[in-house]
């Protein structure tokens, strides 16, 4: 079927995935000054992230299959009304707790554009156009990232917390305008558009993934060996375990689990949890270090925080063509090396370090994240045959939201149980005046992520002599046209 507005389309769908990284970074930015404004400690302003991330995690397999079951326009669209709306409510809310239940909304409406935003664009483009207009969608991610950091700090420093989520409302209002123009109505061919949803898996998978990250990130404030945390994480994977064993049994899951029989394909996945875990545990400190132990404003920060995007951004498209002649595994064991490297130089920074040095290792991490991402989204994705790509694309989003919300719960643990070594007693919050005591836990938060990033190091190092992996010096081109 020809699509007369395929670009009008397109526009849309980058426009909403632009919108999605463009708050997450925003946020990131804000949150120091949000922790004061709304009278809340460290360990409680993280939910502001945590909830949002948990929302897409705990539903983006269902609009995933939902997707398939009424039409991906249709859940696309339902989306951006809610994410829209929600962004609104959550600039005007007037507590801690309004906000999270917004955010959580938010959260939502986000998982149901990104489970179907991809599945759009192959839907509409033909087969020697799909790369193209792929491209330009990570040009949109890339965009929304490096926008969201300065924009953070500016919105923060001159107007009000409130604002960063205004910027949103006329984007969404002006797209979902557009959408109903250009986006056509759902009539899919799909022999399974009558099927049910697989209900009981979509409840196990979203109470499993909710108990969990509550658990942990709770655990924050009352301790790990409270019982009601221990057995609320106990329950959480008990529902993991009925979740895998209902979609092994079930016709149509949410997930055919047998895609993780692929031994390379699990193991470039492992490696992606590990690089987008180190990667958000330190997003989430330096904002914190820079604004109270270094007394940077939140301008300066945002601009700070630009860097590692702006890197990714220039490098990426280099080191993706670098590995269609030298090899995917390369590269990523490079990447991952450059990560580790980059822990160890931000574990030696302290509250008189020097803004140059902060740069000079921040672009270090930017370098190893630009050579280790794409190389190893390629491994991912041609690892699989045609019929199990959507499965594959679908599980690499899940797992890199898992790898954020899990990088943010290991970061602040450590750094509240280290600074509590320190000072001698429990904290959970930054101490106004020892500024000694934060880059305390800092360092050996920044020494765990430098040997846990070494350890992905060395998995890619056994897959490079792994003589059972498949061989990926393919281009581009060629992988799109056998995968498709």
């Amino acid at each position: 079927m020809e699509y007369k507005n395929k670009y009008g389309i397109l526009l849309v769908v980058i426009s909403m995935t632009f919108m999605s990284c463009l708050v997450s970074n925003i946020v990131n930015v804000a949150l120091p000054v949000m922790s004061r404004k709304l009278s809340v400690p460290m360990v409680s302003i993280e939910w502001v992230v945590a909830s949002y991330i948990i929302s897409i995690c705990s539903t983006i397999l269902v609009f995933g299959r939902l997707g398939d079951v009424i039409g991906k326009m249709k859940v696309f669209k339902f989306g951006m009304v809610v994410f829209t709306i929600a962004s609104f409510t959550c600039g005007i809310s007037t507590s801690f707790t309004e906000l999270i239940i917004f955010r959580i909304i938010q959260g939502i409406g986000a998982s149901a554009y990104m489970a179907n935003n991809q599945g759009i664009i192959t839907q509409v483009f033909p087969r020697n156009e799909r790369g193209k207009a792929l491209g330009i969608l990570a040009s949109s991610v890339a965009l929304g990232t490096l926008i969201g950091s300065p924009a953070g700090g500016f919105i923060t420093y001159y107007l009000s917390w409130n604002y960063i989520f205004f910027v949103n409302v006329p984007i969404g209002v002006i797209a979902f305008i557009a959408a109903l123009k250009v986006l056509p109505h759902s009539k899919t061919q799909n022999k399974e558009i009558n099927s049910e949803l697989d209900v009981k898996g979509s409840t196990f998978i979203f109470l499993s993934m909710v108990l969990l990250f509550g658990s942990l990130i709770q655990g924050q404030k009352v301790g790990y060996n409270n019982p009601i945390i221990i057995t609320i994480f106990i329950v959480s994977i008990l529902f993991v375990v009925v979740f895998i064993v209902l979609e092994n049994k079930i016709e149509k899951p949410l997930i055919q689990m047998k895609i993780f029989k692929n031994n390379v394909f699990s193991l470039s996945l492992f490696c992606a949890f590990i690089s987008f875990v180190c990667l958000n545990a330190s997003i989430i400190i330096i904002p914190f270090y820079l604004q109270d132990a270094m007394k940077l404003n939140s301008s300066i920060t945002g601009l700070i925080m630009m860097i590692q995007p702006l890197v990714m951004a220039v490098i990426s498209p280099f080191s993706g063509n670098l590995s269609d002649k030298i090899g995917s595994k390369l590269l990523s064991f490079l990447g991952l090396l450059l990560m580790s490297i980059s822990f160890i130089f931000l574990s030696f920074l302290n509250q008189y370090s020097s803004i140059t040095k902060i740069i000079i290792y921040i672009v270090v991490l930017g370098l190893g994240q630009s050579l280790f991402q794409p190389s190893n989204n390629s491994l991912i994705m041609s690892t699989v045959p045609k019929n199990e790509l959507g499965i594959a694309g679908s599980v690499n989003s899940l797992v890199r939201n898992l790898g954020q919300i899990i990088g943010i719960i290991l970061s602040t643990s450590l750094l509240y149980s280290f600074m509590s070594i320190k000072i001698g007693y429990r904290i959970t919050d930054y101490v106004t005046g020892r500024d000694d005591i934060f880059v305390y836990g800092m360092k050996y938060v920044y020494i765990v992520l430098t040997i846990v990033c070494a350890f992905g190091a060395l998995l890619t190092a056994f897959r490079m002599h792994n003589k059972k992996s498949i061989q990926t010096n393919q281009s581009p081109a060629d992988i799109h046209g056998k995968n498709f």
